[in-house]
């Protein structure tokens, strides 16, 4: 069989990313027969501000020209927080430019992708954690409202730097998530942020919560597989990619 080439569109700072998504389709190798290879380029980006979002995500569009040369099979561009910082639904623009960029090939974001997993998961009001300072958490949650989304409750943990981002434990999200408000929420995003490390404890805080608990990258594994046309199961990554049966 023919490994599945996914190509990664990634902030220069990002050092989960390429960790979680990965480990994410490894373990669904466990359970399905499909075989996945990760080939990445990079945006510069260093301290998580509008101004360097705004010209990082201006270089997507070379990315996306790179991965195309590596005829990848789906492109996913991970840096939530670039997107929806631009302008309300801008996941939509920018996925279809990147698509063009890239010959057709399909194109994930993972705002998009958070946004419509919340809607298949039914969720018409949640909580968010985010890593970010509290102006761009508000962003984040304005633009999951225009989305039809109520945020009930958010946490900004108010870190600037995207590596110390990266370098924040994930065992601290069990009694965050504790923490914030949940009481009458549809779901629980545990982490609004693929550089902000999750899924060493998805599983944990999901087994804790009787409403669903994803994550930016969760998702954005989620719609790079339905891209696919292959089943959206990989274990220990709760509810969103829970396999059914």
């Amino acid at each position: 069989m023919t490994a599945t080439r996914v190509g990664l569109i990634v902030p220069s700072s990002n050092t989960t990313m390429e960790t979680e998504i990965p480990a994410m389709l490894r373990a669904r190798e466990e359970i399905r027969p499909e075989r996945f290879t990760f080939h990445s380029s990079r945006m510069r980006m260093q301290q998580v501000t509008p101004e360097q979002l705004r010209d990082m995500d201006d270089q997507s569009l070379r990315c996306a020209r790179e991965l195309a040369d590596a005829e990848v099979d789906v492109m996913a561009y991970a840096c939530l927080v670039a997107i929806m910082a631009r302008a309300t639904g801008y996941h939509r623009e920018s996925q279809r430019r990147l698509a063009e960029i890239a010959g057709g090939t399909p194109v994930v974001s993972s705002a998009g992708a958070l946004v419509e997993g919340l809607e298949h998961l039914g969720a018409k009001k949640i909580s968010v954690i985010a890593p970010y300072m509290k102006p761009l958490t508000q962003t984040v949650c304005n633009y999951i409202e225009a989305e039809g989304v109520e945020v009930h409750d958010s946490i900004s943990l108010e870190v600037p730097d995207n590596l110390e981002v990266g370098r924040l434990d994930p065992a601290q999200l069990v009694d965050i998530a504790a923490k914030v408000d949940t009481s009458g929420v549809d779901a629980l995003v545990l982490s609004a942020c693929v550089q902000m490390p999750s899924l060493p404890v998805v599983e944990q805080i999901q087994n804790a919560f009787d409403i669903p608990v994803v994550t930016a990258s969760v998702a954005t594994v989620w719609k790079t597989l339905r891209e696919l046309g292959l089943e959206p199961v990989v274990p220990r990554a709760g509810w969103l990619l829970a396999d059914r049966g």
